[in-house]
């Protein structure tokens, strides 16, 4: 009985550590990065726009650059077209 009460407390902790680590605002899935001495390789990446990026990055000695993560992922695929026959 406290076997599997244990089993099921451990099974309950991961679904819940696997549907945490997957949220849709991850911050590194913003276009732009604050990049510098700082904040190293991909940056601080939470910037919708260049602009805001640019607007952080003015005060400081960083400059801003796309985030590689978003950049370089799976592009979705569309309908191919028809060939003309």
């Amino acid at each position: 009985m406290c076997k599997s009460i244990a089993a099921a407390a451990f099974v309950a902790i991961m679904l819940t550590a696997l549907s945490a680590s997957a949220q849709p605002n991850d911050p590194y899935d913003y276009p732009y990065c604050l990049q510098g001495k700082e904040y190293g390789l991909p940056g601080l990446c939470q910037f919708a726009t260049y602009e805001q990026c640019q607007a952080t990055a003015r005060a400081t000695t960083s400059y801003c650059g796309v985030n590689p993560r978003f950049a370089y992922a799976l592009q979705p695929r569309g309908l191919r077209p028809r060939p003309v026959r």
